[in-house]
């Protein structure tokens, strides 16, 4: 019989948590260099199906490199392009506001006078929701996301680099399938999970932008194209990016039409959203994500902590990385892989059996392992 020490579950839990505040301590203090590598790395992904249908019809080397870069290099120049106009336009148009907000100001003060509400009340109120404020936040995130993407020296020495690499990665992965073969399909899953959740969320995030332009340009709100950029932009944060892209357009309708615009473009955003990302989308988007609500949502906290607006913009990208290397990578990660999910696992499987039975199931290899005794 081998005589095995089992450290207390406890202990276990505590140093996995220090060790989880050292990790993200440390990413933390580096965010100017892991959101610019692991902003590269998302972008070879989405970029390497073109790179493989090169090589396929016996591209040469140095085309396997350059096609893909300038793919992405002039996907990043054109965000930051847009990114930029969006923040000069939104300067400008700050200022342009100030009386019809005064004479909101003052239609509020008596109508609270008419409902016995003081006046001392209503301005706290009304300061508390001054339109250069929310104006100011949507600025402000821009602006987080063009130092981001700005760092365009690192990110593109990153991604030559990446794209150097990956002919020479994608072999060492062939030729480690058989010695690792959970850790190199973690890997892969990854990958495909990432293009499919940036080309659904892309082109549905497309067609919510297009008609809330269209519904913009209908009620006569002003810059209804910037408004669409932003509803892009929002549309990859979860959980709360609709509300980010439906504030400045709704609080715009109000200064420049009154109550009802702003009626009318919270009533136009929320069906438009509603039937595409909320009935369409999953349909199409499928388990690709893997995060369960709960999960989502702690992670876009998180990740938005670490690295700003582009931890934000790329939260779900991230968890996904993260728990490729924690989770699916390890044999007996399938009731973890479940509980992140929120997924209730098959009958019969081993993450089923594991919560019923208390029987560990090495996935890796196909075979369980006999129990130590």
């Amino acid at each position: 019989m081998t005589d095995q020490r089992v450290l207390p579950r406890a202990l276990v839990v505590l140093l996995c948590a220090a060790s989880a505040v050292i990790v993200l301590g440390g990413i933390r203090a580096v965010d100017s260099i892991v959101g610019p590598a692991l902003l590269a790395l998302i972008l070879i992904l989405a970029v390497s199906p073109v790179r493989t249908w090169l090589h396929r019809r016996g591209a040469p080397g140095w085309v396997l490199v350059a096609i893909p870069l300038v793919i992405v290099l002039l996907v990043l120049l054109g965000m930051v392009a847009t990114l930029t106009l969006a923040i000069a336009q939104l300067a400008a148009l700050i200022p342009t506001y100030d009386k019809q907000f005064q004479h909101l100001v003052l239609q509020a003060q008596q109508l609270a006078a008419n409902l016995g509400i003081g006046t001392q009340q209503i301005n706290q109120a009304i300061n508390s929701f001054y339109p250069g404020k929310v104006f100011t936040i949507a600025q402000e995130f821009l602006s987080g996301l063009v130092g981001a993407f700005s760092s365009i020296v690192l990110v593109v020495v990153l991604l030559l680099a990446m794209c150097l690499d990956a002919q020479a990665f994608s072999r060492i992965l062939a030729m480690g399938a058989a010695r690792r073969p959970l850790l190199i399909g973690a890997l892969h899953d990854f990958a495909h999970r990432i293009r499919r959740y940036l080309v659904v969320s892309t082109g549905f995030g497309l067609v919510c932008s297009a008609l809330d332009v269209a519904a913009l340009w209908f009620l006569g709100v002003p810059l209804p194209l910037l408004w669409g950029v932003l509803a892009l932009i929002t549309n990859y944060i979860p959980n709360i990016g609709f509300v980010l892209g439906l504030i400045p357009p709704a609080l715009l309708g109000l200064l420049s039409g009154g109550l009802e615009t702003m009626a009318f473009v919270i009533v136009a955003y929320v069906l438009i959203n509603f039937v595409v990302q909320s009935l369409i989308q999953p349909k199409y988007l499928g388990d690709a994500v893997g995060l369960s609500t709960t999960l989502t949502f702690i992670s876009l906290i998180l990740w938005t902590f670490l690295l700003g607006p582009l931890g934000a913009l790329l939260a779900i990208p991230f968890s996904l990385l993260t728990r490729t290397l924690l989770i699916d990578s390890d044999p007996d990660g399938e009731w973890a892989a479940a509980l992140v999910s929120g997924n209730v696992p098959d009958e019969g499987s081993p993450a089923a059996e594991d919560s019923t039975t208390g029987t560990r199931q090495e996935k890796d290899g196909g075979g369980g392992k006999p129990p130590v005794t």
